[in-house]
């Protein structure tokens, strides 16, 4: 991902549309930056909109779980893809990518200025560059690979693509399954299918990121202030509603940070603290893996911060003179 692409376009990059980008791991401070960023362009006469890419907040069963911009912050700067999405249904990249898409496009048709706001590398990832158009797989190849242990498995993907087979562990079944039966289902490897990159907007737009790095102990302790703040706030609720609604455990709100701590509160297997306890760890985990991801995978000329207290007119500047 680099802040201008323009390989391909036939419009130079200073005519492209602008797009803001905050991103970071969990309790960084993304959605204050981004709201006060909103305002400091509403006041210098530019209409702004805050555009969700966090893979949790897409949930309308979890606002509060999944620390969702209140609705008085809501209702002060348009935000976009929040509870976009029942509980029931499962939000793939491809499927955020392409609301996203329609959203930045409707801002720009508006002569409004979309922010994207969030935490999930993966969705931006496919709004910039694009997913591979694999075919859907033969649902009797899938049922067959995934029931294959993984050691059988990855002996049939060596043969048939000893490419992917040198790159993966060979006891890690998610991404053997996925790699055999793609190349079952279609005859082509998914190297084949990643490099045809489809639907990414890099190329025509104009992104004015910033990477939030904060110290990473004000961070954990920030999850761990944030999650009990969050269940005197009514998440235990949420989850209760949620449980009661009888969804398939397998579907992506069921596995959002904190659901399944909270759960074991209520089925009687831990006390409030101890869940508490366990929903904070799972955040520092998921901070510390999504630090990680924003450290080493954007590119380098995207700006970094150390803290929230940032300089929006310099770190976006760009957004304030077009």
């Amino acid at each position: 991902m680099s802040t201008e692409i323009s390989l391909h376009s036939s419009t130079g990059p200073s005519a492209r549309p602008l797009v803001g980008l905050i991103a970071g791991p969990t309790a960084s401070g993304k959605s204050d930056i981004a709201l006060s960023l909103a305002r400091a362009l509403e006041s210098s006469g530019r209409r702004a909109v805050i555009v969700n890419a966090d893979s949790a907040q897409l949930y309308s069963d979890l606002p509060v779980l999944s620390a969702a911009p209140s609705a008085q912050e809501q209702a002060e700067v348009p935000h976009r893809l929040y509870g976009a999405w029942d509980g029931a249904q499962s939000c793939s990249a491809a499927d955020w990518a392409a609301r996203a898409r329609g959203e930045i496009a409707a801002a720009h048709d508006a002569g409004i200025t979309p922010i994207l706001v969030g935490g999930t590398g993966l969705y931006l990832r496919t709004l910039l560059y694009g997913i591979a158009p694999v075919p859907d797989i033969a649902p009797d190849v899938r049922e067959a690979v995934r029931a294959m242990p993984v050691d059988l498995a990855y002996e049939e993907l060596a043969r048939l693509d000893p490419e992917r087979a040198a790159a993966l562990h060979a006891n890690d079944t998610t991404r053997v399954h996925r790699a055999l039966e793609v190349v079952r289902s279609t005859g082509q490897t998914l190297a084949h299918w990643q490099q045809r990159l489809e639907g990414g907007i890099g190329e025509t737009i104009r992104l004015a990121p910033l990477i939030l790095l904060p110290d990473r102990d004000w961070l954990y302790e920030r999850c761990d202030r944030r999650f009990g703040l969050m269940v005197d706030q009514g998440a235990l609720a949420e989850v209760e509603a949620l449980i009661a609604r009888g969804l398939d455990p397998a579907l992506p709100v069921m596995r959002a940070i904190g659901v399944s701590s909270l759960a074991a509160h209520l089925r009687g297997d831990m006390t409030l603290a101890e869940a508490i306890a366990d929903g904070a760890q799972a955040t520092r985990q998921y901070a510390k893996r999504q630090y990680t991801w924003f450290r080493h995978q954007p590119p380098a000329d995207w700006p970094r911060a150390g803290d929230t207290n940032v300089s929006l007119k310099s770190h976006f500047d760009i957004l304030f003179r077009h």
